[in-house]
């Protein structure tokens, strides 16, 4: 399965097996973690078979089985919770590939509890990762023409393809609040500030960079 494939078939899982993650998807996870740490100066770090990190109502209303997770770590800043997003969004994608599910919780969990538990330090979320009970449901999404704008006669096959991929990354309670502005080979993005915007900035640009491909246009106004 390619990321592309894997961003078509991976939606929000929130009830997981018991089953743990076997050991070479696992090691796996973990190396794709590293990677992305050294590359974007993050401390993500990979939990396993750890059923102390939500707070008990949560498991029982919302998050069922949850035992193994990625701990999001970066630097208090923008640019620090844009890479965690951008790194986010590669992990849960990969982790589709290797035959898992994922839930990416930004609000609903005691950081505390996480720091406490894990070396954490300036922890904004977690990802959720095992095997589904489920595959998830599509989330509601909006129309291309709400989050785009190309300016020239006519909008080229990777643009459109690049806003089709970024409105299918989650977003914070499916904000979407995102607008991609393509002139020639050139793309803006501008997040509408907000709960987790920057975060979201990052997810979104993975995406839209995945479907539209790197190789077809540049980032401009500060987003590159």
């Amino acid at each position: 399965m390619t990321l592309q494939e894997a961003m078509a078939l991976r939606h929000t899982v929130r009830k997981f097996t018991d089953k743990p993650i076997d050991d070479e998807a696992a090691a796996k996870l973990k190396q794709r973690i590293e990677e992305n740490n050294r590359q974007l100066g993050l401390k993500m770090q990979l939990v396993l078979n750890n059923d102390k990190l939500l707070p008990g109502l949560i498991k029982l209303i919302m998050a069922k089985g949850a035992a193994n997770y990625i701990i999001l770590d970066s630097e208090a800043t923008p640019i620090g919770y844009e890479n965690i997003g951008y790194a986010g969004a590669d992990i849960m994608l990969y982790a589709q590939t290797l035959g898992l599910n994922t839930w990416w919780i930004g609000g609903t969990y005691s950081r505390d509890r996480v720091i406490r538990e894990t070396s954490g330090e300036n922890v904004s979320g977690l990802i959720v990762v095992g095997y589904g009970q489920t595959q998830g449901k599509p989330h509601k999404s909006k129309k291309i023409s709400d989050v785009s704008v190309y300016n020239g006669a006519q909008t080229p096959q990777w643009f459109i393809d690049g806003v089709e991929a970024a409105l299918l990354a989650p977003t914070a309670i499916n904000r979407q609040a995102f607008m991609l502005v393509g002139n020639e080979n050139k793309v803006s993005l501008t997040y509408k500030s907000g709960m987790l915007s920057d975060t979201d900035r990052g997810i979104v640009k993975y995406h839209f960079e995945l479907g539209a491909g790197k190789e077809n246009f540049q980032w401009t106004f500060g987003n590159d």
